[in-house]
This record gives C-alpha cells, sequence and structure tokens, in this order.
C-alpha cells in the first residue's frame, strides 16, 4: 500500500504520460507539467508523501494537459488499507480549448478504485464523469477518452504509458 500511495502522490511523475491520440493516430504526450501545491491556489511544493495522503485529507495539485491547459485539482484519499485503496480528483479550475471552456470548475471528477486480488496482483478501476455544464465540444470522443484512462492505469502500474497496443485506435 505504502507504494502505491507513494505513486499516487508523486505529482511530479504524471509529466510525460503519453495516449495515443485518436484524432493524430500517433503517441501524444498527455500531460505536460504537474507538481504538487500547497493548497488549492499555493505555490509548487514537493510531491506528496505517502503518510500526506490519509484518508479524508485534502490536497492540491496542478498539471498541463497538452489539450486543456494548465488547471488546479483536488485530491482526496476516500479509504486506505492492506488490500484496498480508493482515492478521487475534482478539478478545481475550469479547462479550456483554444480559450473555449470546457469543463467548469467542478465538473471533471474521477474515482480510483485499488483492489489486491493477491499476493502482486491488484485490480483497477475507475469511473470519469462530467458534469452537467460541460461543454459539448467535450462528448463525442470514447476512444480517445479509455486512451488517457488506460495512460493513467499505466501510470499507476507502472507500465510505460506508451506501450503497445494502444487500448482504443
Amino acid at each position: 500500500m505504502e507504494g502505491l500511495l507513494q505513486r499516487i502522490g508523486g505529482i511530479s511523475g504524471l509529466t510525460g504520460i503519453r495516449y495515443w491520440s485518436t484524432t493524430h493516430q500517433s503517441w501524444r504526450t498527455l500531460i505536460v507539467n504537474a507538481s504538487a501545491l500547497a493548497g488549492p491556489g499555493g505555490s509548487a511544493r514537493p510531491d506528496f508523501a505517502a503518510a500526506d495522503l490519509t484518508p479524508g485529507t485534502v490536497r492540491y495539485f496542478q498539471q498541463s494537459d497538452s489539450l486543456s491547459g494548465k488547471a488546479t485539482y483536488r485530491l482526496q484519499v476516500v479509504s486506505a488499507s492492506s488490500d484496498r485503496l480508493v482515492f478521487e480528483t475534482e478539478n478545481v479550475t475550469g479547462l479550456h480549448y483554444m480559450l473555449l471552456p470546457l469543463f467548469p470548475p467542478h465538473e471533471l471528477q474521477a474515482i480510483y478504485f485499488l483492489e489486491r486480488e493477491s499476493p502482486g496482483i491488484w485490480r483497477y478501476y475507475s469511473i470519469a464523469r462530467t458534469g452537467k455544464d460541460a461543454s459539448s465540444l467535450a462528448a463525442g470522443h470514447d476512444a480517445s477518452t479509455v486512451n488517457r484512462a488506460v495512460a493513467f492505469f499505466r501510470y499507476f502500474a507502472g507500465i510505460p504509458t506508451d506501450q503497445e497496443p494502444p487500448a482504443a485506435r
């Protein structure tokens, strides 16, 4: 569990995550830059340690996505035991594409479930949702959404994020 929490708290490690772009039909960088923050509007700080991610504690991080630019997110561990980890993220600031708003604050949320199946084997589930005020420009890109989700799974699992094959073409 300590290793998983360390990986989740290692926000700067998100920098360089790659995904298969169905639009460009090539591997592209998804996260251009990422850093842990001292608070919701705070300055960059070192990555979170496992001890910083106790259930109920809210942490903040900032990441720059290759399409939607820089945004601040809230990270909260919901529960953590030796066999199960649940954490959630939510955008605190809006996300834009070419100056057009895609997701107002609190309209892009995800929850992640990691459960030990047996020694060294973990199950991974994630659910993402967009709120009712999200732009219609964000809809209809199912293959891209799948590839982005797989990129995060691969990151958490320690697998190269641009490993062949892509999940969806």
